[in-house]
């Protein structure tokens, strides 16, 4: 057994300042936490495979077993040639994992530590959907989104505000460095007024709530949220696979959930 355990009772304070300069101090403690520390499979009252779906990023999916693994207390997700399921028509297949139906999450900070592997074509994310509304109106939040072999990841905000409506203001996303041979943890605070995106505990962006007469500015304080882990091949973004970087994996070592409350 690792030394990741669940400390129910773990709190500590902190200061968080939004875009607007408001600080808020807070009470922050883990209430949630998966280890990945099963042998053979992953905690199914937790986690769904991600059924295949028309967009770039799940027409690969599969719930074929080669595309995950259980290993050294982690979960390992993997784009792989198809060679060995002739009743799937898809070129390649990948694995992906969510909560969806299971756990869902709110005001509090969500943190993923993991590796990614690189490989042309490759195309790893870390993202949450809204669990009672559908897209883009409930939003999507990106925690990591990775191209290929890059030193940097994607920290990015959808919602109809920003996809229907098209506007700019304010930003909606940024990148952050990583450590292309290591593990790496990515995070992203919801609170009622902002969305703080982290790469190893490092600030990247604030996405703030606005004074605006546009709507679905700012739907994140509205819903809970489900968590997708899952690896992608090939799209209109990443561009092209080659088949000589595969097959490719992810290595999830944990997820968690810290929930706070403002203090007043």
């Amino acid at each position: 057994m690792k030394h990741k355990q669940l400390f129910p009772f773990l709190s500590l304070v902190i200061l968080l300042v939004s875009c607007a300069g408001t600080k808020h101090a807070q009470k922050m403690t883990l209430s949630w936490e998966e280890n990945f520390d099963q042998l053979n499979d992953f905690d199914t009252t937790r986690w769904s495979k991600i059924p295949r779906g028309l967009s770039d990023w799940d027409r690969h999916m599969s719930d074929f077993d080669s595309c995950y693994a259980m290993r050294d207390g982690k979960l390992v997700l993997r784009g792989i040639m198809n060679n060995s399921v002739p009743n799937d028509t898809a070129r390649y297949i990948t694995g992906g994992v969510y909560t969806k139906d299971k756990v869902a999450f709110g005001s509090g900070r969500l943190e993923i530590h993991a590796k990614l592997n690189g490989a042309r074509g490759a195309w790893p994310a870390f993202w949450l959907l809204s669990q009672g509304m559908g897209w883009p109106d409930g939003g999507e939040i990106d925690i990591m989104e990775r191209l290929n072999s890059d030193s940097i990841a994607y920290q990015t905000v959808h919602s109809h505000y920003t996809y229907t409506l098209k506007m700019k203001n304010p930003k909606q996303g940024a990148t952050g460095r990583i450590d292309p041979n290591d593990f790496n943890t990515y995070a992203v605070e919801l609170h009622p007024d902002s969305l703080v995106f982290f790469i190893n505990n490092k600030k990247t962006f604030t996405y703030p709530r606005i004074v605006t007469d546009k709507e679905g500015q700012f739907p994140f304080d509205k819903y809970k949220y489900y968590l997708l882990l899952d690896m992608q091949l090939g799209g209109s973004w990443v561009g092209k696979v080659y088949t000589e970087d595969l097959p490719v994996e992810m290595e999830i070592d944990w997820v968690r959930f810290y929930s706070f409350k403002q203090k007043r």
